[in-house]
């Protein structure tokens, strides 16, 4: 409590030791005054009286003078410092030469503080005034003080009622009109601080109409603005994502098109639509292996267009591409949906046909075969007719991979343009 008191670590234990210092000084101050006060009106009284008492003796010690009577001045002046005021008596004659000389205080020992009246001492005689010497009696500040020191304690004890009394009714009104309040504000301040929404506010208990409770209004009409800045803050963010995860997904949208985009273009042949080579292949692969769990029947059909380079030397390379795509769109009508067809070289084309046996497969194949006889490719007044060579190979169960298919059915493809082409070897 005393280091809290020297040491203050808060504003409010600094204010109450700056008010008990300053009012305990004011208070000291006017005791000292008081005390200074009471001192020199009763060295006033002590003054009077010695005043009094020197008129009273003045008349016995002048005549004892007078009389040449040293043993009733002994007893006068005895008599004289006896009394409770006088501290000491001093007689001196006209000359000034000491006749009494009388302290009650030893030398090493006299009050810090000594006061004194004089007066003449005369004897008159027919009607003349003849001087004998002088009288002074002599007070101090211990008769002062022996006499005021009940009034002092007095005084001293009224002062530290009335300082005890006051700084702790002082104490009290500081924490109830203040400390308390302050202490409750901050406690909620706190408690808005900590909290996750801005929708608590601060509420004293204490409802006068003071400086607390404005500064409480002021608070919460912040602590309201924060709460619609955030609300708007959270408005324009949630705006914001919305907006961004829009254009996000559209993005990704546009990215997947992309992709599929640029995966058909990577997987499909670009002048007819059907797949690459290498896709081709690798789809055939999985067909096969499925084929083979399956142990379902396959076939493998290679064709190769007759003559196409006369084509090209003959027609050019753009009617040379027209015929290839009009191949692939004649026999297109001709396949299965499940049937897998593929450009694997420059005019030759792979065929692969889930669940279809050698016959069937050479029925497709024929079907091709008489569908490209049949038809005439017109481009710029210009009219081409081709024909197209087959070789078909039909899984089994020696077989462990789409490429020992194609290979045999190349072999059947050479032996189909051997016998003369637009013919279907098997």
């Amino acid at each position: 409590m005393f280091s809290n008191f020297f040491r203050p670590k808060n504003l409010s234990q600094k204010m109450i030791r700056v008010i008990f210092v300053i009012y305990f000084c004011v208070a000291c101050l006017i005791t000292g005054i008081q005390f200074l006060t009471e001192y020199l009106k009763t060295q006033d009284s002590i003054l009077t009286e010695l005043k009094q008492l020197e008129e009273t003796v003045r008349g016995p010690v002048s005549t004892s003078l007078w009389q040449y009577d040293d043993k009733q001045l002994d007893v006068l002046i005895d008599g004289l410092v006896t009394m409770p005021i006088i501290e000491g008596v001093d007689i001196k004659d006209t000359q000034g030469n000491t006749i009494v000389y009388k302290r009650l205080y030893r030398l090493d020992s006299e009050p810090f503080s000594m006061f004194d009246t004089t007066a003449d001492l005369s004897w008159t005689l027919n009607g003349k005034n003849i001087a004998l010497g002088t009288m002074t009696l002599y007070s101090s500040s211990k008769v002062v003080l022996d006499r005021v020191w009940f009034g002092f304690v007095l005084i001293a004890i009224t002062a530290i009622i009335k300082l005890s009394v006051l700084f702790g009714l002082f104490i009290w009104a500081f924490n109830r009109y203040l400390a308390l309040p302050l202490k409750e504000l901050m406690s909620q301040v706190d408690e808005v601080q900590l909290s996750h929404t801005l929708n608590k506010r601060i509420t004293l208990s204490n409802f006068e109409n003071n400086e607390l409770n404005q500064l409480q209004e002021h608070m919460n009409t912040m602590l309201t603005r924060m709460e619609k800045d955030r609300q708007r803050l959270l408005n324009d963010e949630k705006t914001k994502r919305e907006w961004l995860e829009k254009a996000v997904t559209e993005r990704t949208a546009e990215l997947q098109m992309l992709n599929e985009k640029l995966k058909d273009i990577a997987a499909k042949d670009s002048l007819t639509g059907v797949l690459n080579r290498g896709n081709f292949f690798e789809t055939a692969q999985h067909l096969f292996l499925l084929s083979q769990r399956q142990q379902s029947p396959a076939s493998f059909i290679l064709m190769d267009l007759d003559h196409f380079k006369r084509i090209n030397d003959t027609y050019g390379h753009f009617i040379g591409d027209h015929v290839l795509i009009h191949f692939m769109q004649t026999i297109q009508g001709l396949l299965r949906k499940s049937d897998l067809i593929g450009r694997v070289g420059g005019e030759e084309f792979a065929l692969f046909l889930p669940n279809a046996g050698i016959d069937e497969a050479y029925e497709i194949a024929n079907k091709i075969r008489q569908a490209i006889k049949a038809s005439t490719v017109e481009i710029d007044g210009k009219k081409v007719t081709y024909t197209v060579s087959q070789g078909i190979e039909a899984i089994g169960p020696e077989d462990h991979s789409i490429v020992q298919l194609y290979k045999r059915a190349d072999v059947k493809l050479y032996q189909a343009k051997d016998k003369g082409r637009d013919c279907v070897e098997i």
